[in-house]
């Protein structure tokens, strides 16, 4: 046991086995967050998310988890639901600086390196914690791209992904039954049988979240009566 171990949970600094206490409790947070999943389907990428609905007397329409970043970009998160929210609004800003500025649209990877870009500050620096969230981005350059940022700020492309609680079985079942340019539609079905089976609760259409994004077309929110024909 070191010294003043304590002193490593104060700030986001190493201790001498080189961990960052910080981050690993931000990553724990993503851990208990609710099952977020993105799959690159045939000329296309969807996510699929699961609201978990704790108040019996909220809106659901309210609590959104599947998010348009851009014409051809889309995101979702699990953990922390404040800093979600926030960091959804940071890659829309970058998103639509970068069309001012460029008039060009961002490539998924490079707005994929901005949000871990900006979510490494909270690292690096004393007083900021790090961000309690992982993300999945996703969308259509030439071709499909998938992302997942984790709280330590580290990316990494996939074909197939998932976070949050359930992401050991997701994992398990997408390496099962995850196929390369899939349907959109079978990408889809899978990504909800997979939230089914780690829901603890009956899965309706006001617990699920489901976009996607396809060549040559806008990002699409689907709305609950498209999400009931996948239940």
């Amino acid at each position: 046991m070191y010294p003043n171990v304590q002193a490593y949970d104060r700030g986001v600094m190493f201790n001498p086995d080189g961990r960052l206490f910080q981050v690993e409790y931000a990553k724990e947070a993503v851990r208990k967050g609710a099952t977020s999943i993105g799959m690159m389907a045939k000329n296309s990428v969807v996510f699929v998310a699961h609201k978990n609905i704790a108040e019996p007397l909220a809106i659901p329409a309210t609590i959104q988890k599947v998010f348009r970043v851009d014409s051809h970009i889309g995101a979702t998160y699990s953990g922390m639901v404040a800093d979600g929210l926030h960091i959804i609004d940071v890659a829309r800003n970058r998103a639509q600086n970068h069309r001012l500025v460029f008039d060009d649209v961002k490539s998924v990877e490079a707005l994929a390196r901005d949000i871990s870009a900006y979510m490494m500050q909270a690292t690096q620096y004393g007083g900021l914690r790090p961000y309690a969230v992982s993300f999945l981005v996703g969308g259509i350059d030439s071709v499909p791209r998938l992302f997942e940022i984790e709280p330590g700020a580290s990316f990494l492309g996939y074909k197939a992904d998932a976070i949050g609680v359930g992401k050991k079985t997701a994992t398990e079942m997408l390496m099962k039954e995850y196929k390369d340019n899939m349907p959109i539609n079978d990408a889809i079905d899978l990504g909800v049988r997979i939230i089914k089976k780690i829901s603890e609760g009956k899965l309706t259409r006001d617990s699920l979240d489901v976009g996607y994004v396809e060549s040559g077309s806008d990002y699409v929110l689907m709305s609950p009566d498209e999400i009931d024909q996948h239940l």
